[in-house]
């Protein structure tokens, strides 16, 4: 099992629920950095788990030239749909985020000041 897979199978919810804006605040000491670098992590994951997805995938990709020939796989459905049912990655970020799981650097300039 990935990495990323033993991540998600943890215990976050695969909806949004609301987070205290003062909680985030008060990790950085500024709301939109916070929230930059949340959105910086959940790339990260996004990418990271269409690279995984796509790996995947390739293993039932045949190369056909006709519509005739394309067939479905249940595995490939199977596969789809368990990332289909995986949180969002911004909700993973922000979960990581929250439990101090996200190495950042404190930038000296106040550019969010």
């Amino acid at each position: 099992m990935s990495r990323l897979r033993r991540q998600v199978s943890t215990h976050i919810p695969s909806t949004a629920e609301t987070k205290n804006l003062t909680d985030l605040k008060n990790k950085t000491g500024n709301l939109y950095e916070s929230i930059a670098i949340i959105a910086k992590r959940a790339n990260q994951i996004n990418i990271s788990m269409k690279e995984e997805l796509h790996s995947k995938l390739e293993e039932f990709a045949t190369h056909t030239d006709s519509l005739e020939e394309i067939h479905e796989n249940k595995e490939q459905i199977e596969i789809s749909k368990a990332y289909e049912r995986m949180p969002n990655a911004a909700l993973l970020a922000t979960q990581e985020f929250m439990e101090d799981k996200i190495y950042y650097r404190k930038n000296d300039d106040d550019l969010f000041s």
